[in-house]
């Protein structure tokens, strides 16, 4: 680990260093690496085994396993940022308080990106605070002249950081109301988008409220399968699955 730096009250990037690196460049826009975080309250590393179905130490507990967005990839320098929410007590967040220079951390991927449609010239784009390095990186991506509007979910307004200015993008930002379950904004703001024939679609956050924008986008709304990428990051409630990652 090589520099830790707040980008907003609830958003830290942490640079991870190493020869290896240099493999996860290209992997496209919004797609995804895993990392291996140590025990809440040490910087051990214990590499974990491959059981079947999960990811286990030598004493049988789970791997503590997070998938965050790859945001800058230098292969020359080998270094590589991530993003990460803070919030809450979770290991990633735990993590990125307790991180400092020199620690050791385990990076392994890349997972797929978002594979630009070459015909596209609508997008929408929608996410919670988890998905903004990968809106970043999209809005950096999409075609020149593509009109694109984006909404993104805050659980305060201090989770707002910078995205890249371009002509033809909208932004949208949506703080969740108290008391609301998270995703409650981020689907209020799809219900009322626009979408048409030519729009592709782009959503990412908490996996029930991404559920119920599928459903409503296919369903209700009769966009085509093939023209929508719908990801749930993280569970809300569950502690040991994905969880307080961007």
């Amino acid at each position: 680990m090589a520099r830790v730096e707040e980008l907003s009250p609830r958003m830290v990037q942490v640079t991870v260093q190493g020869a290896d690196l240099g493999g996860l460049a290209g992997a496209g826009p919004a797609a995804s690496i895993r990392v291996l975080l140590p025990e809440p309250g040490t910087a051990e590393l214990v590499v974990p085994a491959w059981a079947g179905n999960e990811f286990l130490r030598p004493d049988g507990s789970r791997a503590i396993i997070r998938t965050l967005t790859p945001k800058r990839v230098d292969a020359d320098a080998g270094e590589l940022d991530v993003a990460v929410v803070v919030h809450g007590d979770g290991a990633a967040s735990q993590w990125v308080r307790a991180a400092a220079a020199g620690q050791p951390v385990a990076v392994s991927g890349p997972g797929r990106g978002y594979a630009i449609p070459e015909d596209g010239t609508a997008y929408l784009l929608a996410g919670d605070e988890t998905a903004l390095p990968a809106i970043g990186q999209l809005l950096e991506a999409l075609p020149v002249g593509a009109e694109v509007e984006a909404h993104v979910e805050l659980a305060a307004s201090e989770g707002r950081i910078p995205l890249p200015e371009r002509a033809g993008v909208t932004v949208g930002w949506h703080e969740l109301r108290p008391g609301d379950p998270p995703g409650a904004a981020l689907v209020d703001a799809v219900s009322r988008a626009p979408v048409d024939g030519r729009t592709h679609v782009w959503v990412a956050g908490e996996a029930a409220s991404v559920q119920r924008i599928r459903r409503m986008l296919f369903e209700e709304r009769g966009l085509a399968r093939d023209r929508a990428t719908v990801r749930g990051y993280w569970k809300h409630g569950r502690r040991a699955g994905s969880g307080d990652e961007a």
